[in-house]
């Protein structure tokens, strides 16, 4: 019927002698990547425009007499398409060669060995002996292009992706390539500093080891290292992000110390639901969000106690208060929220806290990824609890604040007992004060401004002094 929008037509192609289906539109590495058939490629990212640049990832089709690029080539009907054969085998040997001809080929100090496309392609496909006998044409090393990310010039291969990124994602438009031929090069517009609040994606982008972070340069080795899920904590948006950890290992000239209890690095992991392939640079910087200063004790009345006894406190306030409230933090998970409901949602008058606000200089929010609301479950608490602000004058005897408290305390003189994961002891002047885990300490998940759940994991075992908030209100109820 005219005006009805046409379902997308499909068809068959043949692929290294594997027949699959292909979308109408879909370009031959499109197809081939959605089947898990891999075809090399530097310049090709499903979310940026097509550059066809690198050449690397040419395949012989048939009844064509040259090669063709498959990020370009759109699939056909009965396409018969060879990516393995001997003379694209030489093609990528031949392109190979010439990306290496400038390249200072220092992977033994290279923060991208181990990830690096161009070093795995060169195991896989590269000649055995160089055939340059040309002196290296030197270009910046480590050019610093802002705070954050630092440029090897003679490592890019000329990709663009970090171009095109600032130009169509983030359209921040900082960065560029300058010159022509050999002597080309990628650089900030104008000289610059390259402060694009999602500058730190194109470090992700780099195939190679030419865009750097400042803050992981030298700092390990990646196969020393493990990705763990876990969901960003800066907004509401609820990223999806894989927090990199040292694995347990024990060095010989250090028996006994590991290094399982830092975070070295934060990665975007992809989920087309929420933020895609991206992430901004609060979310890359989490790892130091979450190294803040911790409550190392419990406290009473601001003496330091086992917490059993700062336990055995709150349980005395708890039982004794007349009219309790308690203060829901919108950091806490679903599952936390469902346990205070259960357990002390009938005794307690439940108020949303809001955790934190923008800090000053903070981008509030804009049209890719960033929000307002600085909270990743306002939307869980809200669905449980309603939006209250607390009353003070409720007449509320005990509240029981969960969560970080900035500015004056919105309760007065009332009695509180204080949960958090971060703060010093002249932070929570409260009757009780309980350390409480980070999100980095348990499992659980948030609800996002969407009402889509992001999940998130364990990176790191609490500390034997550090409750559970669940495990509080188990206690309290009891």
């Amino acid at each position: 019927m005219a005006g009805w929008p046409r379902e997308r037509e499909s068809m068959k192609l043949t692929i290294d002698k594997r027949e699959i289906e292909a979308n109408d539109g879909e370009t031959v590495l499109q197809a081939a990547r959605r089947h898990g058939i891999d075809i090399p490629h530097f310049c090709y990212h499903d979310k940026l425009s097509i550059s066809g640049s690198c050449r690397i990832c040419l395949v012989k089709v048939n009844n064509l007499p040259k090669l063709q690029p498959a990020c370009n080539l759109v699939a056909t009907p009965n396409m018969v398409v060879d990516t393995e054969v001997e003379q694209v085998q030489k093609a990528r040997e031949n392109v190979l060669q010439f990306l290496l001809v400038n390249h200072p080929v220092d992977c033994g100090i290279c923060d991208k060995a181990g990830e690096c496309r161009l070093q795995d392609y060169q195991h896989r496909y590269g000649p055995a002996v160089s055939h340059s006998r040309e002196p290296k044409q030197h270009k910046r090393k480590l050019h610093d292009l802002s705070e954050r990310i630092t440029l090897d010039n003679e490592r890019c291969v000329l990709c663009s992706r970090c171009v095109r990124f600032t130009r169509e994602i983030s359209k921040s438009n900082a960065l560029g390539i300058v010159e022509r031929g050999n002597h080309a090069f990628v650089e900030t517009v104008e000289s610059r500093p390259f402060d694009d609040p999602y500058s730190d994606n194109v470090i992700e982008l780099c195939p190679v080891g030419a865009l750097l972070s400042r803050d992981f340069l030298y700092q390990c080795r990646v196969w020393f290292l493990q990705p763990v899920r876990s969901t960003c904590t800066g907004c509401a948006r609820g990223c999806s992000i894989k927090v990199w950890r040292r694995m347990n290992v024990r060095r010989p000239h250090a028996p006994g110390l590991e290094e399982s209890e830092r975070a070295y690095r934060v990665s975007v992991f992809e989920n087309p639901d929420v933020n895609g392939p991206w992430l901004c640079n609060q979310g890359f910087d989490q790892h130091h969000w979450m190294a803040r200063p911790r409550l190392a004790q419990a406290r009473i009345a601001g003496t330091p106690s086992t917490t059993a006894q700062a336990l055995a406190r709150a349980r005395e306030l708890f039982a004794a208060a007349r009219r309790p409230a308690v203060l829901v933090s919108s950091h806490a998970s679903n599952e936390e929220l469902d346990a205070l409901q259960a357990l002390l949602g009938p005794r307690v008058t439940a108020y949303l806290h809001t955790d934190r606000q923008p800090a000053p200089g903070e981008v509030v929010e804009d049209d890719l990824l960033i929000r307002a609301d600085k909270n990743p479950n306002r939307a869980g608490v809200v669905a449980r609890f309603g939006e209250r602000p607390y009353d003070a004058h409720a007449g509320h005897d005990l509240v029981l604040a969960w969560g970080e408290i900035e500015g004056p305390l919105p309760f007065g003189a009332v009695n509180w007992i204080h949960l958090t994961p971060f703060g010093t002891p002249d932070s929570t002047p409260a009757a009780v004060a309980l350390p409480i885990s980070t999100t980095w300490e348990r499992a659980g998940s948030f609800t996002n401004f969407q009402g889509k759940r992001g999940t998130f994991l364990p990176v790191f075992t609490k500390a034997a002094h550090v409750s559970h908030a669940t495990d509080v209100f188990r206690s309290l109820a009891s």
